[in-house]
C-alpha cells in the first residue's frame, strides 16, 4: 500500500503517542486493517522519543497543522486526532485515514507521497504547526 521507506522523510515520534498507537492499532476493526497496516509501516520506520524531546516542529497527535495537497495545490488546516476524538476535533483527521498516517511525525518543510484507496497517490507538505501538545508542556493529552 505505501512507497518504499527509502523515498520517505525521516519521521518522529513520541514514546506516549506510539503506545497509544499500538493500542489503536491491536483494537481497530477487521475493515481498518488496510489503514492500520500502512500506519504499523510507517511507525517501525520512526525515530522514537520522549515527549519531552519532541522537537516542536514536529506533526504529533493532537496537533493543529497547516499542510498543502500538492496535487490539487491546496492548503488545509487540522487537527490529528484518534479516532474516536474525531467528533470533538475542530476538522479532525484521524491518523488512521491516509492524510492523518501520511502526516503524522513530519517536520515542517517536509513532503511524503502516500498511497490513498483506489490506488493513487498524494503528496503532501507540512507547511507549519499552530499547536503541539509537547511544545504547550501538555505530555499526557
Amino acid at each position: 500500500m505505501s512507497i518504499a521507506n527509502s523515498q520517505r522523510p525521516p519521521i518522529t515520534v513520541s514514546t506516549l503517542d506510539l503506545e497509544r498507537l499500538e493500542t489503536l492499532m491491536a483494537q481497530a476493526p477487521r475493515a481498518a486493517l488496510p489503514y492500520v497496516e500502512a500506519l504499523e509501516t510507517e511507525l517501525a520506520r520512526a525515530s522514537v522519543v520522549e515527549p519531552e524531546q519532541m522537537p516542536a516542529d514536529v506533526a504529533t497527535m493532537n496537533s493543529v497543522v497547516r499542510f498543502r495537497d500538492l496535487a490539487a495545490q491546496q492548503e488545509h488546516r487540522a487537527t490529528l486526532v484518534y479516532p474516536q476524538h474525531l467528533a470533538g476535533a475542530d476538522r479532525g483527521i484521524s491518523v488512521l485515514a491516509p492524510v492523518g498516517s501520511a502526516l503524522l511525525g513530519l517536520r515542517v518543510g517536509q513532503s511524503i507521497h502516500w498511497q490513498v484507496p483506489g490506488g493513487h497517490q498524494i503528496e503532501l507538505e507540512l507547511l507549519g504547526i499552530d499547536y503541539q501538545p509537547e511544545a504547550a508542556g501538555e505530555y499526557h493529552r
